[in-house]
């Protein structure tokens, strides 16, 4: 009868064990989810600001030309 028991005390401690591992595999997922969405986020964020200050940076290229490089004169002998 005891054993009957036992038996059962452990199937119920791996039914408990089960579930308490599903649930703690079920927030680890939305964790990493969550985490992976907010470097998504981050990278869209950054992407925009790079973009905006390339482009920036590229009408003031066009606006202020830099101005032509002179030449050294040739030595003549």
């Amino acid at each position: 009868m005891s054993d009957d028991i036992d038996a059962k005390t452990r199937a119920a401690e791996r039914a408990e064990r089960a579930e308490r591992m599903a649930r703690e595999g079920q927030q680890a997922m939305a964790e990493h989810l969550a985490a992976v969405k907010a470097v998504d986020e981050r990278t869209v964020r950054l992407r925009a600001l790079r973009l905006a200050k390339e482009a920036e940076e590229a009408a003031e290229r066009a606006a202020n030309p830099p101005a032509p490089k002179r030449g050294r004169k040739k030595a003549t002998a």
